[in-house]
């Protein structure tokens, strides 16, 4: 069996909102930490505008690494930040049960439970990656985290809130935050991702 026709199915949860926003998605075994990123803000209906860091244990090590887009504004005692895109998810997903942490937009702090559930094989009528299910739609972006998230959805639900006006003008009135469906999910090219990125080719 080759690389490419093994599957790893991940299970990607939003912590701290209630009820759970969540995806159930398809990758190939031969995806980086980057491409599982991009697969991941599709998913879960993120823009890819803001940083984003995997917190992930390395097996061999047992020790935890940060993978995301190295930089060079941190603290001299910080951990490197590993480039996604040179680590393979093979290397560190390698038992199903295992798990992630994926944050992105370090101002709002999204937190996502990024968890393996399987190893499967390619099915040749499909197209890789796939989005089985989830629930609950994505928060919009820059809403302020799960606190000013929360206050968002009060403020929709109450045409008497005194915020409910501006809220609704601000978010449009296409937005239903139970309103979630897989078949929706459009994937984009991790490689024409990471050149919009950085402006040069991967």
């Amino acid at each position: 069996m080759t690389t490419h026709e093994r599957i790893f199915q991940f299970k990607v949860s939003l912590l701290g909102i209630t009820p759970l926003i969540w995806r159930q998605i398809q990758v190939p075994e031969s995806y980086s930490l980057w491409s599982l990123h991009v697969a991941i803000q599709d998913a879960m209906g993120w823009k890819d505008y803001h940083l984003h860091l995997f917190q992930v244990d390395n097996p061999v090590t047992g020790y935890a690494e940060s993978i995301g887009i190295p930089d060079n504004e941190g603290f001299i005692d910080d951990p490197p930040t590993l480039p996604g895109w040179e680590l393979a998810i093979a290397d560190y997903f390698t038992q199903p049960g295992s798990s992630a942490r994926y944050e992105y937009d370090f101002g709002d702090d999204w937190q996502h439970e990024v968890l393996f559930e399987n190893i499967l094989h390619r099915e040749e009528h499909l197209d890789y990656p796939q989005c089985l299910a989830g629930a609950q739609a994505c928060p919009p972006e820059n809403c302020g985290g799960v606190h000013g998230f929360t206050e968002l959805l009060e403020a929709l639900r109450n045409p008497a809130h005194e915020e409910h006006q501006t809220m609704m003008e601000w978010i449009g009135t296409e937005y239903d935050p139970n309103a979630f469906n897989p078949e929706d999910v459009h994937f984009a090219d991790p490689q024409e991702r990471w050149n919009i990125a950085f402006g040069q080719e991967l």
